[in-house]
C-alpha cells in the first residue's frame, strides 16, 4: 500500500501531455503554452511619450530659457520635428519627433503665451520610452510550459497574436455507483441518496480548466457496470466513485479489470480516502474514489487534481504548501497520514490553522468551512497546539480571502 506521496509519483509517472490545439487568444487563459512565443518586433516599435508634456532637445533646456511652442504630437499623428530653440506639445503614447531628446511633463512647465520655461533640470531621455525597451525583436517572450495569464495574453496581443498553440486538456469521464443513489432534483425516498460526488467531481475538473463527461449512475449490476464504464474508458481520465471495497456488490474493480485496466494499487496509506484505486488502460488513466462525498473530493485534490494538471502541460502541479501553527491538540491513528481539514487566519505574519470543525468524513459542513489540508504525519499520533505543520491549499486564492473588504 504507497503513501500519499508514492501514489502521486506512481499516478504522475503515467501522465503524458496529450498534444497540443490551436486555439484563439482570448480561450487561452490558463492553459499551458505548447510553443516559444518571440517578438515579432521591438517593443515599443519606436520611442515614445510617457507623459503628457513638451517634447523638447535638452541642450537647449539651460536655467531660464524660454522656447517657442511650435505644434502639438498626439498618439498616432504625424510628427512634428522639434526645431533648436523649440519645444512640441506632446501626448502619452505619441511617437518621439526628431530633433527631441526629452519630454518633460506639463506639471513642471509654465506656458507663458507662445512660449515655455520648465521649473527643473531636464535630463537626457527623461520620459521617454526607448524602442525595444520593453522587448527587443526576436526576443523570447514567453517560453513552451508557461501557464497563460493576462499578463501573457497582454503580450501576445501587443505582438497581434490571435491564435496560440496550448496543450490539449483532457476529457474526464465521471461515473457513480450505487443502486441507493438518485440524481440532483428528482424525489428521494427513504434510503436513497442524491448524488453529490458527480457534480461535486465535475466542479473540480472543470476548475482546473478540464472538460467533463457525465457518465451518471451504474446500478449494481455487471451489466450497467460495463455498459458506462466502456464509455468511460474513451476518455483521457475516467473517475468512478464508491463500489471499491470487498463488498458483494462493489463491481468496480472487477469490472474494470475485465475491461482491461491494469491497476497499479488498491489503497492508498491515507485517512480519509484509504479505499482509493488507480489503473491505466491504453491512453487512459482511471481513479476510483471512495463513495463518501468528503473523501473523494480530498483524494482528488490530492491525487487526480495534479493528473489533471500534468496531461494539461502544467510544471507545478502538487498542491500549494504553506506553514501553519496549529490552534488545537489533536490526535489520530499513528501509521498513517491524516489530512485534516483546517480554517486559515492571518495574525500578523503568522498563519494559524484552526480545525474546520468535526473531521468525521460524514460531515459535509467542516469542509463548507476550510482552506486547506493539514498533512499529519504517519509517525505521530498526537499533535499539540502551537506546532508548524504543512497545509495544502484546497484553493490558490485562498490567502486571497482573508482581508474583508
Amino acid at each position: 500500500m504507497p503513501t500519499l506521496d508514492e501514489a502521486r509519483r506512481i499516478i504522475l509517472g503515467h501522465t503524458r501531455t496529450l498534444g497540443t490545439e490551436l486555439v484563439e487568444l482570448i480561450d487561452s487563459m490558463n492553459r499551458v503554452a505548447a510553443e516559444d512565443i518571440f517578438a515579432p518586433w521591438n517593443m515599443p516599435q519606436c520611442d515614445n511619450s510617457a507623459m503628457d508634456g513638451f517634447a523638447v532637445q535638452t541642450a537647449d533646456c539651460t536655467p531660464e530659457a524660454r522656447l517657442l511652442v511650435t505644434g502639438l504630437i498626439t498618439a498616432g499623428a504625424p510628427v512634428i520635428p522639434v526645431a533648436q530653440g523649440c519645444a512640441v506639445k506632446i501626448m502619452t503614447g505619441a511617437r518621439i519627433p526628431p530633433g527631441a531628446d526629452a519630454v518633460v511633463p506639463f506639471e513642471n512647465a509654465d506656458q507663458q503665451g507662445e512660449y515655455v520655461v520648465f521649473k527643473a533640470p531636464v535630463k537626457l531621455y527623461q520620459h521617454v520610452r526607448l524602442a525595444g525597451s520593453d522587448l527587443h525583436r526576436d526576443e523570447l517572450m514567453i517560453s513552451a510550459g508557461t501557464v497563460i495569464r493576462a499578463p501573457e495574453i497582454s503580450a501576445m496581443a501587443s505582438a497581434s497574436r490571435t491564435y496560440v498553440s496550448v496543450f490539449r486538456c483532457p476529457m474526464v469521464a465521471i461515473l457513480s455507483t450505487g443502486n441507493e443513489l438518485v440524481e440532483a432534483g428528482e424525489f428521494v425516498t427513504p434510503g436513497k441518496v442524491v448524488d453529490s460526488n458527480g457534480v461535486s467531481l465535475a466542479a473540480m475538473v472543470k476548475e482546473c480548466g478540464a472538460p467533463v463527461q457525465m457518465l451518471g449512475i451504474a446500478r449494481d449490476t455487471v451489466e450497467s457496470h460495463i455498459e458506462k464504464m466502456a464509455i468511460g474508458l474513451h476518455s483521457d481520465i475516467l473517475i468512478t466513485s464508491a463500489g471499491v471495497s470487498v463488498g458483494e456488490r462493489d463491481l468496480v474493480r472487477e469490472v474494470l479489470t475485465d475491461l482491461g485496466v491494469s491497476f497499479e494499487f488498491h489503497s492508498v496509506d491515507v485517512a480519509p480516502g484509504k479505499p482509493t484505486t488507480f489503473g491505466v488502460k491504453d491512453h487512459s488513466l482511471v481513479f476510483c474514489l471512495p463513495g463518501n462525498p468528503v473523501a473523494s473530493m480530498i483524494i482528488f485534490t490530492e491525487l487526480v487534481r495534479p493528473a489533471i494538471l500534468k496531461a494539461m502541460g502544467y510544471r507545478r502541479v502538487v498542491p500549494v504548501a504553506v506553514r501553519a501553527i496549529l490552534q488545537e491538540n489533536t490526535s489520530k491513528r499513528s501509521g498513517r497520514i491524516k489530512l485534516l481539514r483546517v480554517r486559515l487566519e492571518f495574525n500578523g505574519d503568522r498563519l494559524l490553522a484552526f480545525s474546520a470543525g468535526e473531521q468525521s468524513t460524514g460531515i459535509l459542513k467542516t469542509s463548507l468551512q476550510a482552506d486547506g489540508l493539514a498533512l499529519l504525519p504517519a509517525v505521530r499520533s498526537s499533535f499539540s497546539a502551537g506546532e508548524e505543520v504543512e497545509v495544502h491549499l484546497l484553493s490558490s486564492n485562498v490567502l486571497m480571502q482573508q482581508e474583508e473588504i
